[in-house]
């Protein structure tokens, strides 16, 4: 899941962990199995197992970018609140500001695997980029949790 115009509003640490509460209340509400995720400057990867899974990144959306809205709002954060404004579908009527891309791009995990394929590319994402030299080494993913150290967010590391 995308910020529209690659925006980079989770480099902020408030912002970053409204993303990871988002997630721990997917699991602890909503019964959602995490399996991994990463979460970048301007994106979020997640594997996720849930029946209603459209309906779960659906809410999830919606909620994490209501939140960080009223955040930047709070804050009187105009720059942000004006990208957030310009970069807004103009079929969307309900709301000033559009948060993420529109729709998102799941692919179905059909073997064992395909999921450590899937869960390694994620957790690269961070070192792909050059920010850190080790995938365990970026904050904001569960490689730590893959290596047996307490990540910020549990994961399911069986499938």
């Amino acid at each position: 899941m995308t910020v529209v115009d690659w925006l980079p509003i989770f480099a902020n640490p408030e912002v970053a962990a409204m993303v990871l509460d988002s997630l721990r209340y997917l699991q602890k509400e909503q019964n959602a199995i995490l399996f991994a995720y990463v979460l970048m400057e301007n994106h979020v990867h997640v594997i996720i197992r849930d029946d209603n899974l459209s309906q779960v990144i659906q809410a999830f959306k919606s909620y994490t970018a209501r939140s960080i809205i009223d955040y930047f709002t709070e804050r009187k954060n105009i720059s942000i609140l004006e990208k957030l404004r310009y970069n807004k579908l103009r079929h969307k009527t309900k709301s000033d500001y559009q948060l993420w891309q529109e729709g998102s791009h799941p692919e179905e995990i059909a073997n064992d695997a395909m999921m450590h394929q899937k869960v390694e590319y994620i957790h690269n994402n961070p070192v792909r980029r050059g920010y850190v030299d080790e995938a365990r080494d970026w904050r904001y993913s569960s490689a730590r949790n893959f290596e047996g150290k307490q990540g910020l967010v549990n994961v399911q590391i069986e499938w």
